[in-house]
């Protein structure tokens, strides 16, 4: 088994101290946690008859589908943070919706980590998200605040470029969030400013 880099040889000596002891902690919480936990050998041997039967296989890949999602935010957010040596980190207040893909992506997986409202009264966001297809020339994908279980405005347009990479992009809320309030992700054609069809919504 193969050691954990040492702290020393990821952060160089241009860090400033706050930063440095920050994601000194990140660095033994993600040594401490460790490696994710290998697949049982029932995983691994594949679906017996009784489990497709039972329709399990689908439940098995959801939640490793879940777990890959999360696996993906958690790595982006430490990354970023090595990345910004001069940056603040995670504001703290931050939070965070799990979002699945519809039948429209079903590889799908995402993480939209909603920031505390600035002096201004605008919600800084950040999308995490892998499976996502690419699009043809001209769609693009739309992420939509929703309220009252209907789409009620735009917080920002992506594109994707290889569905088979994780994609990050900073998002912007400026509207007056209330209890209750959600997110999904659509897929616009050129010229439709109505919300398309939702290919990301949060998880139950």
């Amino acid at each position: 088994m193969s050691r954990p880099p040492e702290f020393e040889t990821l952060v160089g000596p241009e860090v400033g101290a706050d930063e440095r002891e920050r994601l000194r902690r990140v660095h033994e919480l993600l040594v401490t946690a460790g490696p994710p936990a290998e697949l049982s050998p029932e995983l691994e041997a594949g679906p017996t008859l009784a489990m497709t039967l039972a329709k399990r296989p689908h439940r098995v890949r959801r939640r490793v589908m879940l777990l890959a999602a999360a696996l993906v935010a958690l790595i982006l957010a430490f990354l970023g943070g090595y990345i910004s040596a001069n940056g603040s980190g995670t504001p703290a207040g931050t939070k965070t919706l799990d979002l699945a893909g519809t039948p429209a992506a079903p590889g799908a997986l995402a993480a939209l980590s909603v920031e505390p409202v600035d002096t201004a009264g605008n919600w800084p966001m950040e999308l995490s998200a892998t499976g996502l297809p690419k699009l043809p020339a001209h769609a693009y994908y739309e992420v939509f605040l929703v309220r009252d279980g209907k789409p009620f405005a735009p917080c920002g347009a992506f594109i994707v470029g290889d569905e088979s990479k994780a994609i990050s992009v900073h998002l912007n809320a400026p509207y007056h969030l209330r209890p209750g309030d959600s997110w999904v992700v659509t897929r616009q054609s050129p010229g439709n400013h109505e919300p398309g069809p939702v290919v990301l919504s949060p998880t139950a």
